[in-house]
């Protein structure tokens, strides 16, 4: 009898069948197909309305926010509200003080004198109240006095305590600017004036103990400054008057930097080939290439506020100058002229001797100087003092006034 195979019974009708698919129209309850494609395309469209909406809120939010930009409303120096609470606290700056009450238990407050001083933001301080902002017609006022009748003032001394009246008063100009987001030419005038204040301040206090001047602080205020300055000369199609001038004044302080010299390069043609900005790119090279003698040579053509900026420099054209000629005549039987030498480093013959002594650079009796490669020696720190070799610098100030210098009319 024959015999079947198991696996021939297990045929198609044994195998399990796979689940049926049911239509759309087939479904019990379905809509009609067109009203199940609308109901699609509204259910789309909810969706880009939803992704659509807090693009609408940001712009929203944006666009309020530009219309509560706070505009200040206070028309005196210093806010009544805050006049009063120096007042009382016995805060006031004895340049503030009203004549005649100075020996008082409770000194007031002169209006006329009083200014806004800086204050740090705090946890839940209003600092956006229109009442205790300055437009910025008065902050340039503001500064105007400063200089004027404090920075410029023959009367008030020492210069380092007005430094710090007039550095702190500035900072809270400078925090009012920002509050109300001033632009334009006030904005200019008043980082223009506070720019020439900071780089006059930079010479005028060089060596002084840092308990009174530290140059860091004023180095990284003034950085600030000049930065935003020329922030609005580049947001402006038209050349400023003193754009020039400014531009100058940021390579001469900056010298040697790359981002300093790649932004002058940027410039306009017409604005890079400007006489200043020239004669600064000159001696910006000379210093990058390290030929301190070109760059010293330079410098005398500068005006006072250049070399105001340029004079934190002198001192490594002079070390740089020293060290190469102690290379290239490094031999016992030479002889430099002193004289000679003190003209190039632009110095006095007694200076000049001076700073031979602090590189140990043997200078002989006859007046000669006697270089050698392996006596020069790096002074010890503290041991040279900037101020006294900055005849370069104080030869151009001449009969020039404080105000005249920082209004730009020098």
């Amino acid at each position: 009898m024959m015999q079947v195979n198991d696996n021939l019974l297990k045929g198609p009708m044994n195998r399990r069948r796979a689940p049926r698919r049911i239509s759309h129209s087939q479904r019990r309850d379905a809509p009609p197909r067109g009203e199940w494609r609308q109901r699609n395309q509204e259910q789309w469209r909810g969706q880009d309305k939803a992704q659509m909406r807090p693009v609408e809120e940001d712009d929203r939010r944006e666009r309020h926010g530009k219309e509560t930009v706070p505009r200040g409303t206070c028309q005196t120096m210093c806010p009544a509200h805050e006049l009063w609470d120096r007042q009382t606290q016995n805060r006031l700056h004895h340049f503030e003080i009203l004549a005649g009450t100075e020996r008082d238990r409770q000194p007031r407050a002169d209006p006329l004198r009083a200014v806004k001083e800086y204050s740090r933001p705090a946890a839940g301080k209003d600092s956006t109240n229109p009442a205790d902002l300055r437009p910025p017609a008065v902050l340039l006022k503001t500064v105007c006095y400063l200089i004027d009748d404090i920075a410029a003032s023959p009367n008030l001394c020492p210069w380092t305590e007005v430094y710090g009246f007039v550095f702190d008063r500035l900072r809270g100009v400078k925090q009012d600017m920002i509050i109300q987001r001033v632009s334009g030419l006030d904005c200019v005038a008043i980082l223009e004036r506070t720019v020439r204040f900071l780089i006059y301040a930079s010479y005028r206090l060089c060596g002084e103990p840092l308990r009174l001047y530290d140059p860091r602080i004023n180095d990284t205020h003034l950085q600030e400054n000049l930065s935003w300055l020329l922030d609005c000369y580049a947001t402006v199609t038209e050349l400023h008057p003193n754009q020039e001038e400014f531009q100058a004044l940021g390579l001469l302080y900056n010298l040697g930097s790359a981002r300093a010299t790649q932004h002058i390069m940027e410039l306009p043609e017409r604005l890079r080939s400007a006489p200043a900005i020239r004669l600064a790119l000159s001696i910006n090279r000379a210093y990058l290439e390290r030929n301190p003698v070109r760059v010293l040579r330079l410098a005398q053509r500068l005006n006072f506020l250049q070399c105001c900026a340029l004079h934190q420099h002198l001192v490594t054209c002079r070390r740089d100058l020293l060290l190469i000629f102690s290379h290239g005549y490094s031999s016992r039987n030479c002889r430099f002229p002193l004289d000679r030498l003190a003209q190039l480093l632009c110095l006095d013959v007694p200076l000049t001797a001076r700073l031979c002594q602090a590189y140990r650079v043997d200078v002989s009796q006859d007046s000669h100087v006697v270089f050698s490669k392996a006596a020069f020696t790096e002074p010890e720190q503290g041991t040279l003092h900037c101020k006294l070799y900055h005849s370069i610098v104080a030869e151009k100030q001449r009969d020039l006034t404080v105000g005249s210098i920082i209004h730009g009319c020098a």
